[in-house]
């Protein structure tokens, strides 16, 4: 039932003393209400009347909250901020109201007060600790943290930058597990497994994304190194390529190997030579030296391959240089091309296999060694033991890449990168198949065809002819690196297939050594290194002594490699040749010839070769030592281009005479020795 509305009362004034109310105010009263009037207090009465509040209190609809201290209700929202969320989310605002906004947003910016920078350097140093202390605690609930580092590495603070890579780098060493990380298909995310295993997919896929981002934040940063100005940005690519370089040590097995690789072979494909190019290439020559399975070392003499090809060859010698640290030198037993390997020549028996002894077991004892052989089979593939077959399939797929680099190198005749070639394939010759012969030794006589030339020809003519830009190259260090070369392509073979399939003439070699022994005698600097103490010389070019001085690889001296060059001719295998005795005794005279010449340790090291000589093949030789049993038949030519028309016995040793007086005692007793090797052979 509907409420029925109560009457309204009316007011009743009270009736008047005199009874006419109606009548209007005489002039007593309105005289009587100025005069009292004067004397209110109206600012009392207004403090004292209620106030009546525009805003109505709103009810508080937000739920409590519970905390440690109990139950606590919210604030509720005040009016000012719905209003001004209504406000920026309306599109009815003028542009003069923009404006304003704009203005006032730009004073607040100037207001607020700027950060030192040493300030914030501490504080990042305190954030940093903290975040890699709880990835460090439980990394598996704290991997979300990953993307705070990432934000902090892109700083404006270029110190905290450096700090927060060095920090990223530390946890990544610290998570990355020991193998790969496959990522999941689509198909593998809605499987149903485990809690466990959920959990452990989840970190996994958020450490590689994390790492994925990190190795690309890298590679930003160095690709300025060396074309910047900037002190700024070119320390932090510093930073970046020494991060590149400890995850590669560190991680090799890891995701985003090859993105790593490009970074340090990137830099090395720079001509400018700095800290970061020295870096990356003794991390690669650390890596070849310690890699095991040979993956990673795969990857990266592809990746050199490429690159050096795309350069067209145009790079520094000691790039080409990191292939003689590879471990397939001493470990790997197969001969190789630039375009196949040798299959292993012990081929399994196919014949009937004898039947053994059988030992009797039980059924449950043949069941027992089943299972035990399935768990010892597990264990080996847990392990990730790598099989001898898999290694060596590696190792030939390398061997196989250094030596199209080498090929192609001698085909385009670069003259930069000349010597070092000639030295790897020296290092290599044990392993170089029979098929690469021919192409190599051409390569090699019509290298040491144009030395000869470039050797006769004039001076001015040299200089006019030669290209400002490629350096000065030393022929005669160059030349003996191709008779080394040529004599151990033939020794690093077997002696019974050399003697029978292979049929190399190397005469070419032998005369042209024969005809530089005086040349290089001669030379100031024969026992001179890249790595030994000594001052320039004033008067010669300085192409030449920079040269010599950046040539840091090759520190074998020219007398070193004279030396191997003799013994590779003068003491080759018995299974290969037999030395003519026409050939023995020239060397031998040239040989004590230029002994009066060279230094005191190269004199020592050339008699002690020669004290070799005379103890194996004293027979041959003697008779230079004896006058008595001179031939009468002409005369000995030194310089005479073949050597068998030299008339060797025709001379004499008197040589020895000198050098028996010498101020060394060790090369007075070197002569000593060649002669009683002599006496002993008659």
């Amino acid at each position: 039932m509907s409420r029925i509305p109560a009457a309204k009362r009316r007011r009743l004034s009270p009736p008047e003393a005199n009874g006419s109310a109606s009548l209007p105010p005489s002039k007593d009263h309105t005289s009587s209400f100025f005069s009292n009037a004067a004397k209110w207090d109206l600012e009392q009465d207004y403090e004292q009347r209620p106030r009546k509040s525009k805003q109505k209190q709103k009810e508080n609809g937000r739920l409590p909250v519970r905390t440690t201290d109990g139950w606590a209700e919210q604030k509720p929202v005040p009016e000012a901020a719905k209003n001004e969320e209504e406000d920026s989310d309306s599109f009815l605002g003028t542009g003069s109201e923009r404006e304003e906004e704009e203005a006032v947003a730009e004073e607040t910016v100037e207001q607020t007060p700027k950060v030192p920078q040493r300030q914030q350097i501490l504080e990042a140093k305190e954030e940093l600790a903290r975040i890699a202390s709880l990835l460090n605690e439980d990394p598996e609930e704290h991997i979300g943290a990953l993307r705070t580092l990432a934000q902090l590495a892109a700083s404006d603070n270029v110190t905290v930058r450096k700090l927060a890579l060095a920090t990223q780098i530390a946890v990544f060493k610290n998570l990355i597990p020991g193998y790969r990380i496959r990522p999941l298909a689509e198909e593998n995310m809605t499987d149903k497994v485990s809690k466990e295993v959920r959990k452990l997919r989840a970190f996994e896929q958020k450490l590689v994304s994390g790492y994925q981002a990190y190795v690309q934040d890298l590679a930003k940063l160095a690709k300025s190194s060396g074309y910047t100005t900037s002190e700024g940005t070119a320390s932090l690519a510093t930073v970046a390529i020494s991060c590149a370089c400890n995850l590669l040590l560190a991680v090799p097995h890891f995701n985003f190997r090859g993105e790593i690789l490009k970074i340090l072979i990137g830099k090395l494909s720079t001509k400018r030579v700095d800290n970061d190019f020295t870096k990356c290439r003794e991390t690669l020559e650390t890596l070849f030296q310690n890699d095991e399975d040979g993956n990673a070392t795969l990857d990266a003499v592809t990746m050199l391959t490429k690159m050096m090809k795309a350069k067209h060859y145009n790079f520094d010698e000691s790039v080409l240089n990191t292939f003689l640290h590879l471990r397939l030198l001493s470990e790997f037993s197969q001969k190789a091309s630039y375009n196949s390997v040798d299959k292993p020549s012990d081929q399994p028996y196919q014949g009937k296999k004898i039947k053994e002894k059988r030992e009797f077991r039980t059924k449950k004892q043949r069941k027992l060694l089943k299972e035990r052989k399935a768990i010892e089979k597990e264990m080996e593939q847990a392990d990730a033991i790598v099989g001898h077959e898999e290694r060596d399939r590696m190792q030939a797929e390398s061997l196989k890449m250094v030596f199209v680099a080498y090929f192609r190198i001698l085909k385009a005749r670069s003259q930069k990168l000349m010597g070092a070639v000639l030295e790897g394939l020296a290092k290599y010759a044990h392993l170089i198949n029979q098929d690469f012969f021919g192409d190599i030794l051409e390569a090699l006589r019509d290298m040491i065809s144009q030395q000869e030339l470039l050797a006769g020809a004039d001076e001015e003519e040299d200089s006019d002819e030669e290209d400002t830009e490629a350096p000065q190259r030393n022929a005669s260090r160059e030349s003996l690196l191709c008779v080394i070369t040529a004599f151990a392509l033939l020794q690093g073979q077997d002696g019974a297939t050399a003697t029978s399939t292979l049929k190399l003439d190397l005469s070419f070699f032998i005369k042209h050594l024969y005809r530089t022994l005086h040349p290089v005698s001669l030379n100031p600097d024969i026992e001179r290194s890249s790595k030994s103490l000594h001052l320039p010389d004033p008067n010669a070019p300085e192409s030449a002594s920079q040269n010599l001085i950046q040539n840091k690889v090759n520190v074998q001296t020219t007398v070193v490699l004279l030396i191997r060059s003799l013994s590779s001719i003068l003491m080759p295998p018995t299974a290969i040749r037999a030395v003519p005795p026409v050939r023995l005794a020239a060397f031998c005279k040239q040989l004590m010839t230029i002994s009066l010449q060279l230094p005191e340790k190269s004199c020592t090291a050339m008699l002690g070769l020669l004290n070799q000589v005379t103890k194996t093949h004293g027979r041959k030789v003697s008779a230079l030592w004896n006058t008595e049993e001179r031939r009468g038949d002409g005369t000995f030519d030194p310089f005479k281009a073949e050597i068998e028309s030299s008339n060797p016995f025709a001379a004499t040793v008197w040589e020895g005479e000198l050098l028996r007086k010498h101020y060394c005692p060790t090369v007075r007793d070197a002569v000593s020795g060649i002669e009683r090797n002599i006496l002993d052979a008659r």
